[in-house]
């Protein structure tokens, strides 16, 4: 198996090599594992997609059919009348940025739609599709969820990867800012329906876009980001970012990291996206003060009134919350994405 596009092939061989042609797979999506046994000809994988919780299948190869094991059950959600397509930006410098956009099937693109974009694009990580169960009390309100592989992940191999590192993580924010153009340039939606999201080096990402393009976005959602892009590595595990990003006392470095550096890029007097940072009290990988001072420079330069906030997680560290505490935050987020793109939200069944 291998990924196509980002998106998760299987080709299928006899036993003296002759190719047998690709496993059917129930949509785009991404493979989570795969395995048979050796006195089998059964062959056993995990499927999940933006539309379907990871779920085990058996292969039949004598009926070339699959068949779930123990299907997920999704209350009150029909998966059959939403979609997912992949679409492709160009980015600045010609590069074809993939993006998956999940949405309802038959929905009229005419530029009103509040669209969430999502993005990581870095430390050589896959963002492969994948089930989210708060994305569909979103989908279900018409919105649309979108996500975006920059250059900086591992999507196309070592060299996707390497072209949005050092002095090229400028890159990855032309990637993100080419498919967010690409979405309101194809009516997906508008500047003014449409939000960004991402976490850790994610969240640096939303920082430096919101900043790069502020007329694009109405919502900005960066979480745990790391913001201080000078001084990350003088706190706790940051010192080991330095093989991405590069550190601030290298010459070379610091002329290129000051550039894209959320903190020391905000300007008095823009009118910022309504932003809704987050951060966690125990977060000892990306320490709260990337966001605690990034909120501070916000609300102090933004020159409008929409709203720049900061969620601060008790008893949670990077990337953990408790259960309860998880469902609140990002409650939180989505209602704070539809209140400032003008979504008007309905009691569904």
């Amino acid at each position: 198996n291998y990924l196509d596009d980002v998106k998760s092939n299987i080709q299928l061989f006899a036993l003296d090599g002759k190719p047998l042609g690709a496993l059917q797979l129930p949509g785009i999506g991404s493979l989570a594992g795969m395995t048979a046994r050796a006195d089998s000809p059964e062959l056993f994988y995990r499927f999940t997609s933006p539309l379907y919780p990871s779920t085990a299948f058996r292969y039949d190869p004598a009926t070339g059919k699959s068949t779930a094991i123990s299907p997920p059950k999704l209350r009150a959600f029909d998966p059959a009348g939403y979609e997912t397509r992949q679409v492709f930006a160009t980015s600045k410098d010609g590069t074809k940025v993939p993006v998956f956009i999940t949405m309802k099937r038959g929905l009229a693109l005419d530029g009103s739609h509040p669209t969430l974009l999502y993005g990581y694009g870095g430390f050589d990580v896959s963002l492969t599709p994948r089930f989210s169960p708060d994305v569909l009390a979103w989908l279900e309100q018409g919105g649309l969820y979108a996500t975006a592989n920059m250059r900086g992940g591992a999507e196309y191999g070592e060299d996707w990867h390497r072209a949005g590192m050092f002095e090229k993580k400028q890159n990855v924010f032309d990637d993100f800012i080419a498919a967010a153009e690409y979405l309101v340039r194809e009516k997906y939606t508008s500047p003014a329906h449409l939000g960004i999201k991402g976490e850790s080096n994610g969240g640096l990402l939303v920082g430096a876009v919101e900043e790069q393009r502020p007329d694009l976005f109405a919502v900005a959602l960066p979480g745990v980001g790391v913001m201080d892009m000078l001084r990350y590595d003088k706190f706790t595990g940051g010192r080991a970012w330095s093989a991405e990003y590069g550190a601030s006392t290298d010459s070379t470095a610091f002329n290129y990291l000051i550039k894209y550096s959320p903190l020391h890029n905000v300007k008095a007097g823009t009118c910022y996206p309504a932003t809704l940072l987050s951060t966690a009290d125990h977060d000892d990988r990306v320490v709260p003060s990337h966001t605690f001072k990034f909120t501070a420079a916000l609300q102090e330069a933004q020159g409008c009134d929409k709203p720049i906030l900061v969620q601060v997680q008790t008893q949670g560290s990077h990337g953990y919350l408790p259960t309860d505490k998880r469902i609140a935050e990002l409650a939180d987020q989505w209602a704070f994405a539809a209140q400032n793109m003008g979504m008007r939200p309905t009691v569904v069944p």
